[in-house]
């Protein structure tokens, strides 16, 4: 038995019968395979390979010779022609395995899907809208449905339906493209490329009335799924849905549902993500809004979320600390103990603006945090304390600072980075030696470097022994590390004052 294969569709093999001019086509992959590879032959155009063999000279094995009224006929679509491909597939894989009950269900189901794409796409009306009825339910738990409807293009007609001025259509149109898109960023992809999102936009934008709240929820709803896709982000955030979002948050005309606004708040999260689309956020007083919310358990961590991807660029962090009572409000949540990651998340965003500011630094402080720092050291969890001691050697480095500019200012005017000359022995002995000098001033410089050390150990001591009878643990508590590091005396060299 002679065999032929061919790479152009990977282990796709034609066998001929000896003696005989009659060739079967089979696969040794599955069914779905088969389906993929047989995609991949029509989107590659299965003929071009023909005639690239015959001009490397290579003569291809003939097929059975077309009818000749077959021939004549036009030829047909790309989607007709993959969808006669489909079908095929689907009956010659259940004629091998013998099930002819299974291939005529595949084959009938295969013919429904067909019918729904062709009322969508030449139906009017209640056709029309009953096909899209038909797409939601098809794709809400079917991934492989969400794939076939698409390739058979079932999106254009679905996206063209937002153009309607019937709401029944509009919404089911609206739900058919959230479920088409659920777990397939191959669709999600399409229907951002086919204008979905401005034609959802103008359902909402109505300047002269209020929009439908239903139309709104499933807007809203597609914006969260298809904002999950890396290469929508930018393309929805620019699209002017930013504001959108924030006016469906803050609710202020009593029409948003809750579950309206909890896909506003994710939908905006996943924005936020990207940096470039953080500057569209900051143009709304969206984080003034998040920080004055915080406190309601149920979305207090996923605005955490927010603020820390708004904290990661320069104006983000300026929005911030231009918020009145922001650092009282952040640290206030350092305080629940009950919530692990709203902590985390707030030490987060206290960590990277102590870091980069000298004056959010000082709000901190005037603010009390390093109580609570100190008391979430030795009660949070592992990535808490690890923050609060960064917050805290941030803290304890600008004290140094100020207590070597008190020093230089009780000197004169000499400054802060020139040789501190304040001794009345080494000003008056011309004759000692700079080194000399030098070990003088260090000697005086350090008996008040240990008043500092002792003053701020007492007060680390006391605070620990405050926060231990607070929260009713033994008298025989171990502290952590991090907080052991603090307030042990032999550890007091490598403090910066």
């Amino acid at each position: 038995m002679a065999k032929c294969e061919r790479n152009d569709v990977g282990s796709l093999v034609l066998n001929r019968a000896a003696g005989g001019g009659s060739f079967r086509l089979f696969s040794s992959s599955s069914g779905a395979t088969f389906r993929k590879k047989v995609f991949d032959f029509v989107r590659c155009g299965g003929s071009r390979h023909f005639r690239e063999d015959e001009v490397a000279g290579v003569q291809p094995l003939p097929l059975a010779p077309e009818p000749a009224q077959e021939r004549s006929e036009p030829r047909r679509k790309g989607s007709e022609k993959l969808s006669e491909l489909l079908k095929n597939s689907w009956e010659g894989w259940g004629e091998e395995d013998g099930n002819a009950e299974e291939t005529k269900r595949k084959t009938e189901a295969f013919e429904e899907v067909k019918r729904v794409v062709r009322d969508l796409q030449v139906g009017e009306g209640v056709r029309k809208s009953g096909g899209a009825v038909e797409v939601r339910r098809r794709a809400k738990e079917d991934l492989e449905a969400r794939t076939t409807l698409a390739m058979l293009g079932a999106i254009p007609p679905l996206v063209g339906m937002l153009d309607s001025e019937d709401q029944e259509s509009q919404i089911a149109s609206l739900y058919a493209l959230l479920n088409l898109g659920i777990g397939n960023d191959e669709n999600k992809a399409a229907i951002v490329k086919a204008g979905a999102v401005h034609k959802m936009l103008k359902l909402i934008e109505s300047p002269n009335e209020l929009p439908n709240s239903a139309v709104s929820e499933a807007v809203v709803a597609n914006f969260l799924g298809l904002s999950a896709l890396d290469s929508n982000k930018s393309i929805i955030g620019s699209s002017g849905a930013v504001p959108i979002l924030v006016r469906t948050l803050k609710n202020l005309d009593k029409t948003s549902s809750s579950q309206a606004m909890q896909d506003s708040l994710r939908a905006l999260y996943n924005l936020s993500i990207l940096p470039l689309n953080i500057s569209v956020i900051l143009e709304t007083d969206f984080v003034s809004f998040l920080l004055n919310t915080l406190g309601d358990m149920e979305v207090s961590e996923r605005i955490l979320s927010i603020l820390s991807n708004v904290v990661s660029t320069p104006e983000g962090r300026k929005a911030i600390s231009t918020v009145p009572d922001a650092f009282p409000i952040l640290i206030d949540v350092l305080n629940w103990n009950d919530s692990t990651g709203c902590q985390e998340k707030a030490s987060y965003i206290l960590m990277v603006m102590a870091h980069k500011s000298y004056g959010d630094r000082q709000a901190m402080i005037d603010a009390g945090i390093v109580s609570s720092l100190l008391e979430l050291s030795l009660l949070g969890s592992t990535l808490a304390q690890k923050r609060a001691s960064r917050i805290l050697e941030c803290l304890r480095v600008d004290k140094g600072k100020q207590v070597s500019e008190s020093y230089g200012g009780s000197l004169g005017s000499v400054g802060v980075s020139a040789p501190i000359c304040g001794s009345s022995s080494s000003s008056a002995d011309p004759n000692l030696s700079s080194k000399e000098a030098f070990e003088e001033e260090e000697d005086m410089m350090s008996e008040e470097k240990k008043a500092v050390k002792q003053l701020v150990q007492q007060s680390l001591q006391n605070n620990m022994r405050r926060i231990v009878k607070r929260a009713n643990l033994p008298q025989d508590f171990v502290p952590s590390d991090h907080f052991k590091a603090l307030t042990s005396s032999s550890t007091s060299k490598s403090l910066p004052f």
